[in-house]
């Protein structure tokens, strides 16, 4: 138990004010030696006492203002810890492939995203979250928490001025750094959302993959493609794309290159494709579904001002002591 303010606790003594002072009254008696002695007024004036001596302790502890300790609470509930990469390369300020489906006229792709996250996370409860942006390089924005007023200004932190490069690979390491030294909870995940691929050298390629497996970090890659842009999901395209790089010895083109990359991962991936926030939402909405398991986190409980219910039950005793006073016998007839 702690005090805000302990210097009232000095005034403690008075609580045995009731039983040092004497009661005066207005009747005086010759001489009462010859009356039988009244244990049961004894009593009852004992315990009148005792009442007042109650009443001035605990206006004494209310001045005081007690609180208890905030305590850590152990629960299990459904969510994830999600590590939320989000591209703020130049091309996330333009609308969307389809912008005539946006219900929103002229809804650039980060703005969108950065709405849908917030109605998406706005809708769980146990997440822990944490965010990281990139263009051309990484910025750790926040750590994994579950204060979702720091979440909601994290994300919208993330619509300010971007940059022409997209260095998705500094955006990913840094993403699994989130997880380093946090107990796992059960569940977790990356969400990348970027509507650039840019190219991984070989050896953060590797870090990467180290590093997702040892955390046992799902994947989850939203793709805002493009006008114009490629599908990584068009087979045809995929496939004759590959034969020629391997006849040719050319690069991929970088959306397919990183596609092809991350299905090497051991830990769980998906990809999708949104060209409009309806489709957008579409795959935030499927990853909500996936990302509902049991999962283990705490739960901080404040402490506890105990002042109220102190003044509360000694204004109720006050109350009963003036009754009693009502209804005492003043003289004997």
């Amino acid at each position: 138990m702690n005090f805000i303010a302990p210097w009232f606790l000095l005034l403690l003594p008075m609580v045995l004010a009731p039983f040092l002072l004497r009661q005066a009254t207005p009747h005086i008696y010759s001489w009462s030696k010859m009356i039988p002695v009244d244990w049961a007024s004894k009593i009852i004036g004992f315990l009148l006492k005792l009442l007042g001596s109650l009443i001035i302790g605990l206006l004494i502890l209310a001045l005081s203002q007690p609180f208890s300790d905030q305590r850590t609470v152990e629960k299990i509930g459904e969510g994830a810890q999600i590590g939320l990469v989000l591209d703020r390369s130049a091309s996330m300020d333009d609308p969307f492939a389809s912008a005539e489906s946006s219900e929103k006229a002229g809804e650039t792709k980060s703005a969108a995203a950065s709405r849908l996250i917030i109605d998406f996370f706005n809708s769980r409860t146990n997440d822990m979250v944490g965010v990281i942006t990139f263009s051309n390089s990484a910025m750790f924005i926040l750590p994994l928490t579950q204060n979702k007023d720091a979440i909601k200004a994290a994300v919208n932190a993330t619509a300010g001025n971007a940059l022409f490069q997209t260095n998705i690979g500094a955006g990913l390491t840094s993403s699994a750094e989130l997880f380093n030294g946090v107990a796992d909870s059960g569940s977790r995940a990356i969400i990348l959302v970027s509507d650039g691929a840019g190219r991984i050298d070989a050896d953060t390629q590797q870090k990467i993959k180290d590093w997702f497996d040892r955390f046992q970090i799902g994947l989850y890659w939203i793709v805002l493609r493009q006008p114009d842009g490629i599908s990584i999901f068009d087979e045809n395209y995929v496939n004759d794309q590959i034969l020629q790089y391997k006849r040719d010895d050319d690069p991929l083109p970088p959306a397919l290159e990183l596609y092809e990359y991350f299905k090497t991962f051991r830990s769980p991936f998906q990809a999708f494709e949104a060209e409009d926030p309806k489709s957008l939402e579409k795959a935030i909405s499927e990853i909500n579904l996936k990302e509902k398991k049991p999962i283990v986190y705490t739960e901080i409980i404040p402490g506890k001002n105990h002042s109220l219910i102190l003044l509360i039950t000694a204004f109720i005793m006050s109350l009963v002591l003036l009754i009693l006073k009502f209804i005492e016998v003043k003289s004997f007839r």
